[in-house]
């Protein structure tokens, strides 16, 4: 069976039993949840609903989602390529049920989609092979004798049941939340494959196929549990290990999903027919192709390589892939030609990825581009390290590592060529810290529901009424004080939920509006609104007089602010159509904020955008403004809004019904912010900024509307005071400019050299003497500085040409900038006898063995920097 009729087998099977098909969510986690950095299992787009804090118009799904596992509690990317089943991309098929069914209906599903009769949409397994694992009680948790019993009645002999405990067995979300006894399904290979014949043991042989999680419990803060009032199902079964079953083969990579990536990899290593199952270019194979598909859909889903966050694990994943392909053999850039084989193998379920190739491609040949001066790089540091003591530094390595991306394996070969021990004990104790550092960052970062704002999640959800209205009457739902905590009335600064609000909480990247709340006694200056919980819109607040629970209130929005974020948000959406116009379709949004100053827009693009380029996409954008046509907003189901073309942005987080915003004839997105009901709002759009935020992440921040209008007023009154000062007319001043900079040009260089020659002087600046028989010349000058001094240096090596020579100038910023020069008949390094100056002049620089050169802060350490280059010498 091809893995994709058994993605489809296993969908259709459980949309006949009553599931939803949802489509699969991106790999990079939700952008409202900071805990979870990749999407590492099918239930991470339904994490708000079985917490509660999210409904749907449906109680039991099923999806194949794409998963990501390269990082944090799930990091499988050490044993990628080197076992039979571990992978960093892989897709995970899922049945879910969100207080509906719970153990028995999912138990009988499983076994009967396992081991039913191929004619009825099943698999037809050898129930024999088949083993089942259940819970068998821990820390006041009872054994999970109930689906053991559910399992008999399902058919599964007893003999092939066994009990293990929480390690195995028992699933959290958390340190609290939902838990409870999970169910594993496990497939015995067969003899021929190495390793133990029961779930569990060491090996390939017996291979966990199938969880089944019976999400029955809360637990709290102090670790007690209480049984939830709904319990819910949440299942995973391994698309490729399943498909390895069906298809007889050994392992994932011998599946009919994986020979398009492998024909596409030996093609490019020139590796023969008869080399291909060596044990050493088969892992090296294999890494590659398991990467080369992450990379494909990292990049898909709007991750770009960097040295943080997503972005560097994505760096790590080709750098490591890369490294594999030099063990193959092969020579030169490579790894960007194989994600069309990705396409090739996954592209029925896909098909987006065909159009977002070349983007991708062109992504990750910048990266492989980059690391071959990485690896330049990371070599000349290795040999300028101090490996006096024959070993080689945990910290120096951990740098190497860490700044610069240079791979440990790569770093033991070196010190291996030269019989050298890496201190690895002292990187993986960096490495640790470095690990303890972050996740006490994520941990401060998280503080959205801080103090008692975590009852946020248990109280009414906030109707939205501000898309039609900016006021109106609500009623205070709860009430906090600056430090987060619940209180029945609050006066000066604190926090307020209401049942109804017409303010927008910050989200999308559009900030939360401001205004003012007024009830009887008294009145609120509204600061800001955010959602630290879905949908309850928290009010940052100043009040004057004392504002109760259950108080009726009057919200009225500033509406000049409003007006102003609607025109930059609708703004943004014709910025983005017209990028993908001139730049082209691969162009997506990378972030933005909008605000009533300003807006800011972050987009995928590889290079600065020239002159006429920015001069199109305003031109664009503000057509499309001045065509003063009404917007369309249409709420629709999610894959209507998708199959008519609506731009989802990736990161962002849709529920099953959607807001459209349209430009009719222009722009289509999903969006849930505040827009202009006409275009005509917008007036003109002005970008004011375009540079590089990231590789392969452009920004340009930009004005439209009144804030346009400003910025216009403000630059004529700039130009016509530039022309008054110049006695000139505003058209003569570039001409002008232009002659004040070329005679500007023509003082320096003249200047420069008036400087040199006063200071060549014909050796009078020169002090000459003798040191252990080696010519020291030192030079003290004034105002030399950049390419002024290495030339004056020029002069003096003519004079001299055995000799130290040191040059020393004091800067108009009052810093000194110092060179020095061995001759090359002499054995002393410029290099070393630079760095004995350094400390004396408060400074940095470094060189080769004929040149050093650099600067400090501190001329009047010059005679106490030359004596200490005396000293070495």
């Amino acid at each position: 069976m091809k893995t994709s009729d058994l993605r489809q087998r296993f969908l259709q099977y459980f949309e006949r039993q009553g599931h939803r098909r949802v489509a699969s969510s991106a790999v990079i986690g939700p952008a409202d949840d900071p805990t979870v950095m990749w999407t590492n299992s099918g239930m991470i787009q339904f994490k708000d609903v079985f917490l509660g804090k999210e409904n749907r118009d449906y109680s039991r799904a099923t999806t194949s989602q794409k998963c990501l596992r390269a990082g944090g509690k799930h990091n499988d990317l050490d044993q990628v390529g080197f076992t039979a089943r571990h992978h960093t991309f892989f897709e995970m098929l899922g049945n879910f049920s969100f207080g509906d069914y719970f153990k028995a209906d999912a138990i009988r599903f499983a076994w009967e989609f396992l081991t039913g009769p191929v004619e009825k949409g099943c698999l037809n397994l050898d129930a024999s092979r088949l083993w089942v694992t259940v819970f068998e009680g821990a820390e006041g948790v009872p054994a999970d004798t109930e689906a053991e019993e559910m399992w008999k009645a399902a058919g599964v002999r007893p003999d092939r049941i066994m009990r293990f405990g929480k390690k195995d067995n028992f699933w959290q979300m958390g340190d609290t939340g939902p838990c409870g006894p999970c169910s594993e399904l496990h497939f015995d290979r067969g003899e021929q494959v190495p390793g133990d014949a029961t779930p569990n043991g060491d090996g390939d042989r017996v291979m966990e196929i199938w969880n089944l999680v019976f999400m029955q419990y809360e637990r709290d803060a102090k670790g007690l549990l209480t049984p939830l009032p709904k319990p819910s199902i949440d299942t995973g079964m391994g698309l490729e290990r399943t498909a390895s079953i069906l298809q007889g083969v050994d392992t994932n990579y011998e599946i009919d999903l994986f020979a398009p990536i492998f024909e596409a990899i030996w093609k490019a290593a020139k590796v023969n027919p008869e080399d291909r199952r060596d044990h050493a270019n088969r892992t090296a194979s294999q890494v590659v192709a398991d990467h080369i598909r992450a990379a494909t859909f990292m990049c898909f889903d709007g991750v770009v390589p960097s040295n943080e966050g997503r972005g560097y694990v994505l760096r790590k994943i080709i750098r490591r892939a890369l490294r594999f392909g030099r063990k193959l053999g092969i020579e030169g850039l490579f790894f960007a030609d194989l994600a069309p084989a990705v396409f090739q193998a996954m592209g029925d379920q896909y098909p987006e990825l065909l159009g977002e190739l070349g983007r991708i491609q062109k992504s990750l040949h910048r990266e492989e581009q980059q690391f071959s001066q990485t690896l330049s790089t990371g070599l000349k540091l290795l040999e300028g390290s101090d490996i006096a003591s024959g070993t080689l530094a945990g910290s120096d390595i951990f740098r190497l590592y860490d700044t610069y991306g240079f791979p440990v394996d790569l770093v033991e070969d070196w010190c291996r060529e030269r019989g050298i021990t890496a201190d690895l004990a002292g990187f993986q104790q960096e490495l640790n810290a470095q690990r303890t550092r972050a996740r006490a960052a994520m941990k401060a970062h998280d503080l959205r529901l801080a103090g008692d704002l975590a009852i946020l999640a248990d109280l009414p959800p906030t109707r939205f009424t501000g898309y039609d209205h900016l006021e109106g009457q609500a009623h205070v739902v709860a009430l906090f004080d600056a430090g987060h905590r619940r209180v029945k009335h609050l006066t000066g600064e604190g926090f307020v939920l209401l049942d109804r609000t017409p303010f927008y909480a910050l989200s999308g990247g559009q900030v939360g509006d401001t205004g003012q709340l007024r009830f009887e006694g008294g009145h609120a200056e509204v600061l800001d609104c955010t959602a630290p919980a879905q949908k309850r819109h928290l009010h940052k607040v100043v009040v004057t007089g004392s504002l109760l629970e259950n108080m009726t209130v009057n919200a009225l929005v500033h509406p000049i602010r409003r007006r102003r974020v609607r025109a930059h948000h609708t703004a943004t959406h014709l910025l983005h159509a017209a990028l993908r116009e001139v730049l082209g379709t691969h162009v997506k949004q990378a972030g933005s904020v909008v605000d009533a100053a300003r807006l800011r827009f972050d987009f995928t693009h590889f290079a600065p955008l020239e002159p006429a380029q920015i001069a199109e996409i305003e031109r664009l954008a503000s057509r499309q403004a001045l065509r003063s046509i009404d917007t369309q907003v249409r709420e629709m189901d999610i894959e209507e809004a998708l199959s008519s073309g609506a731009m989802a942005l990736f990161g962002e987080k849709y529920g099953d019904v959607v807001r459209v915003v349209q430009v009719p004839g222009f722009s289509t997105e999903l969006c849930g912010g505040t827009h202009v009901p006409n275009t005509g709002e917008i007036g003109v759009v002005k970008i004011i900024s375009e540079g590089a935020v990231a590789a392969g992440v452009r920004r340009i921040e930009a004005v439209a509307g009144e804030m346009a209008l400003e910025l216009l007023q403000a630059d004529e009154a700039m130009i016509q005071g530039l022309a008054r000062q110049a006695n000139a007319g505003r058209e003569a001043l570039p001409d002008l400019l232009a002659a004040r900079d070329h005679r500007i040009a023509q003082l320096e260089r003249d200047l420069k050299e008036a400087k040199l020659k006063a200071a060549g002087g014909g050796g009078s600046a020169e002090q000459v003497e003798q040191v252990k028989g080696v010519t020291l010349v030192t030079a003290l000058i004034e105002g030399l500085e950049g390419n002024a001094l290495r030339e004056f240096m020029d002069q003096v090596r003519t004079r001299h040409s055995s000799a130290v020579i040191v040059l020393a100038s004091k800067t108009a910023e009052d810093k000194v900038a110092a060179l020095v020069s061995v001759s090359p008949d002499l054995v002393y390094d410029a290099g070393v006898l630079f760095k004995t100056m350094l400390p004396a002049l408060n400074g940095r620089g470094g060189g080769k063995k004929d040149l050093a050169q650099g600067g400090g802060a501190n001329p009047g350490g010059l005679p106490e920097a030359l004596a200490a280059l005396r000293a070495a010498l």
